[in-house]
């Protein structure tokens, strides 16, 4: 087997070298507030967090597992990627112009503000912490079993080597340091995603000879028009379902950190225009390196599965590289590089957006006289817990056998299908109130943790089966991972006769287990049938349905009464081009023609507010130090909340202001 050498090491340790110095160098650097920190200042620029955005879901999973699944079941996988590509665009409908406006820096914020309650606020906050650990425990599992193949590193080995360094250039640069490393490992991730594109297919004989493995073995039968919601892919598993469940990225915290890190709501919808799009390109790719990688197996006669070479599927593309790049020193670092920075874009994101949710939920609520620099410390020290948190998950995730795109979705969904119903319930309903949003919200979180263990371990469920493994007539001496030495003969491979043999071998002893697999279930393996990617938009379905019938059952609001600021109208939003008279009788009596006008005046008066606030603060810093004032003031915590007198909810304000700008007459 090839492994790692000196060269490899140096373009894999250079990559986590630049990532601290970037970290290290925002240490010092533009990190005078607390909202510097966690969100930027509110001043990002549109394109860094477009990138950050991007590849913070775009880890080990999409390196890894994407080319498993499409390795194992074809290319049809890749008709999901339209979800990532469409969710963005539906953000900017429903994401940004809710959260923007509001100026908050947590998503649970938001759900207090909306139903004077802090119990609503503290269970998202729950929900949210558990799906993002679970999230980071699968991304820190992908390098872990990566490295494994390639070198014999020890997985819990390598597992501390990814949390060790997102953990310290996280906790000590912030949202600015996650942004830019984010933009740094995206260069890293692509270059390597296209130099094993490029050599695996010249090594596999060219484009046409990749296409000929793959459609003579069913891979890019891509069309499925069956309505079945229990076989595991069809487009419309795939597209809607795909689509369904990639709502719940655009409404966690990772993606409102980076919505309201931008100063502008025109500059957030960019940052989403920009992102879908990438999204879409750099999945696509990934899943055309499985297709890739099976090419290149079939043409060398062996498969790695198959044979026992390697015993998981998102060992596969790892393992071809070191094949095609054995030659090459530095290509297999460069490709463990670009793997490592997918991952760690991915956990510092979740780190920082974790590190939020701790000081704006726990800790500002409830330790209101702290400082400045101490809640920046906390927030630091947040990220460690979180970190070991993560390192934890990830030796119970390598438990779970499958691809990482089925064990990312599958486990998820039961914390992110009632988390994306309960945002929806509580964006466009109305008649919601915070009873029914607990309740309802704790009842799907209970059914989907029973769905997702029953699909994960019945031991009675059918499997959907894989698609034929490539062939093994050419391997010989074959080992076991990690032992002994990989011998392939140079003999070109006959593919009439090879072909001909195979499929006659294959047929006779898996006609049999084909069928068996695709029984009827009986009993709850029907229900837990249900196609993973279906299961989100199921439990949001399940989320609605009870959310708002405890709601009208403890008794719904009167729709005069709602708080339009903290809600929108669906109808404005999705159907723009019917006639406002008709959407206004849509509203229901909820009076949403008022919401622009309610926004303006509260924007107005938090920003006279904070001009108060700062004209006490100038003075007290110019009275204790002898009439000198710096040419910055930065608010003092017991000043950064403030009440409104008029019944409207306090919002944080977190300003800036100089000296000088008050003798313009901005005071």
């Amino acid at each position: 087997m090839a492994s790692f050498v000196i060269y490899d090491y140096i373009v894999f340790c250079l990559t986590i070298v630049v990532s601290l110095g970037i970290g290290v160098y925002y240490a010092f650097a533009g990190q005078k507030t607390t909202s510097d920190y966690l969100v930027g200042g509110r001043q990002m620029k549109v394109l860094p967090v477009a990138v950050s955005l991007m590849v913070s879901f775009e880890s080990s999973i999409m390196m890894l597992g994407f080319p498993a699944e499409t390795y194992k079941y074809g290319m049809m996988f890749w008709l999901s990627n339209f979800g990532f590509l469409v969710s963005c665009l539906l953000a900017t409908r429903m994401v940004v112009p809710l959260v923007h406006p509001l100026k908050i820096t947590s998503i649970n914020e938001y759900y207090e503000l909306r139903y004077k309650s802090r119990h609503v606020r503290l269970l998202n906050l729950a929900i949210g912490c558990i799906n993002y650990i679970l999230y980071m425990g699968i991304v820190l599992f992908g390098p872990g079993i990566a490295l494994e193949s390639v070198t014999n590193f020890p997985m819990w080995a390598s597992t501390l080597v990814v949390a060790v360094a997102a953990v310290i250039y996280t906790s000590i640069g912030g949202i600015k340091a996650v942004i830019w490393t984010d933009v740094f490992q995206s260069v890293v991730m692509l270059m390597g995603i296209f130099a094993i594109l490029i050599k695996g297919t010249m090594v596999a004989g060219g484009v046409s000879k990749v296409y000929e493995y793959n459609k003579n073995t069913g891979r890019l039968d891509m069309f499925n028009f069956d309505p079945d919601p229990t076989i595991r892919h069809t487009f419309w598993t795939l597209v809607v379902g795909g689509c369904i469940r990639m709502v719940g990225l655009n409404i966690g915290q990772t993606t409102i950190q980076r919505v309201v890190s931008t100063p502008t709501q025109k500059d957030a919808n960019r940052v989403l225009y920009l992102a879908g799009p990438a999204f879409f390109l750099t999945l696509s790719l990934a899943t055309l390196e499985g297709a890739v990688a099976y090419g290149f197996f079939s043409s060398l006669g062996c498969d790695p599965l198959k044979s026992k070479q390697i015993s998981n599927p998102n060992q596969v593309v790892p393992f071809m590289v070191l094949k095609i790049f054995e030659e090459l020193p530095g290509m297999s670092g460069l490709f463990m590089a670009s793997l490592f920075s997918a991952s760690l874009s991915t956990l510092s994101s979740g780190l920082s957006s974790l590190s939020a949710l701790a000081i704006e939920d726990i800790v500002k609520p409830n330790f209101r006289t702290l400082s400045e620099k101490s809640i920046t410390l906390i927030a630091k020290i947040s990220v460690v817990i979180v970190g070991a948190l993560c390192v934890g998950i990830s030796f119970l995730i390598a438990k779970i056998k499958g691809p990482m795109s089925q064990i990312t979705t599958s486990v998820l969904s039961a914390f992110g299908g009632p988390a994306s119903g309960l945002f929806l319930f509580s964006v466009f309903c109305p008649w919601g109130n915070a009873k029914g949003a607990i309740i309802g919200t704790l009842l799907t979180a209970v059914i989907g943790m029973w769905i997702t263990s029953g699909q994960n371990f019945s031991p009675t469920l059918k499997r959907t089966p894989e698609l034929p493994p490539g062939p093994t007539d050419k391997c010989f001496d074959v080992p076991t991972l990690g032992n002994a030495t990989f011998n392939i003969t140079d003999t070109p491979l006959d593919l009439t006769s090879s072909w001909t043999d195979f499929y006659s071998n294959y047929m006779e002893t898996t006609t049999e287990s084909v069928a068996t697999s695709y029984q009827r279930p009986q009993g709850l393996d029907r229900f837990y049938s249900l196609s993973y990617q279906w299961l989100t938009g199921f439990l949001m379905i399940v989320s609605l349905i009870l959310c708002s019938t405890v709601s009208i059952i403890v008794g719904r609001p009167d729709p005069a009464t709602v708080d339009v600021r903290y809600m929108l109208p669906f109808f404005d939003q999705f159907f723009p081009f019917l006639p406002q008279k008709i959407r206004k009788k849509l509203y229901g009596g909820v009076p949403f023609e008022l919401r622009e006008e309610m926004l303006q005046k509260m924007n107005v008066w938090n920003y006279e507010k904070s001009i108060e606030d700062t004209d006490v603060t100038v003075k007290l810093m110019d009275e204790t130090k002898d009439g000198q004032s710096d040419t910055k003031t930065e608010l003092s915590p017991l000043t950064r909340t403030a009440s409104n007198t008029d019944n409207f909810n306090s919002q944080s304000v977190n300003v800036q202001m100089s000296n000088s700008s008050r003798e313009n007459g901005l005071g």
